[in-house]
């Protein structure tokens, strides 16, 4: 979604002079429209995990960038990326920075933010699995403990810091009940689910 635009502009006039904080017109001319309860593919969903905390940056620059495309074939938008471009990059074996620097310039970058506002804590950089240890490990494991307490067919494990077979065993129940690959290993995706579900069911706790 572009949630940023120019201060400038009379559409984030309209929200801002309304007491909304945000700038975002839910109009496919500027935004991505979202509709409420609209269907999505489970392939777009893991998408989206996989790219939560990516962001696009240029050297120098601090505000958010702004990327806007079209599809290329019924509507021509130069100094754009386009839906069909992009897919015919990718055919030929762009990885995505580079079709991103092929509409956009050699100075763009594509970053992950350190820390998403609501998580616990962020992933630890690497995939954790059988033979990892440390607090990372325990706190993953704490958070599957409390998640099993809401959902009986988890397993409750020691969290002792030791990502050993009843722990593989445990993600590997917990992705197959969330939707995501049964690898048994703690991978970018799977991390942010746990924290999401965990988050989730210590808040019902609370209110409960």
């Amino acid at each position: 979604m572009n949630f940023y635009r120019n201060p400038e502009s009379p559409i984030t006039n309209w929200y801002r002079n309304r007491g909304y904080d945000f700038t975002i017109t839910s109009s496919t001319a500027f935004d991505h429209k979202w509709i409420p309860e609209r269907n999505y593919y489970d392939t777009i969903s893991v998408i989206v995990d996989e790219l939560f905390a990516a962001y696009l940056s240029r050297p120098n620059v601090r505000q958010p960038i702004l990327t806007q495309y079209c599809d290329g074939r019924r509507v021509s938008c130069p100094d754009w990326m386009t839906q069909w471009g992009s897919k015919e990059l990718g055919d030929q074996g762009y990885s995505p920075i580079e079709i991103l620097r092929y509409f956009y310039g050699d100075d763009m970058y594509i970053n992950t933010a350190e820390e998403i506002s609501g998580i616990p804590a962020s992933w630890p950089g690497y995939t954790l699995e059988e033979g990892s240890s440390g607090a990372k490990v325990k706190q993953m494991q704490e958070q599957l403990n409390v998640i099993a307490g809401a959902y009986p067919a988890l397993p409750k494990i020691t969290a002792d810091g030791i990502y050993g077979p009843a722990t593989e065993e445990a993600v590997k129940e917990f992705q197959s009940v969330f939707g995501l690959p049964a690898t048994g290993k703690v991978d970018y995706p799977t991390w942010y689910k746990i924290s999401e579900i965990y988050v989730g069911v210590s808040r019902i706790a609370e209110l409960t």
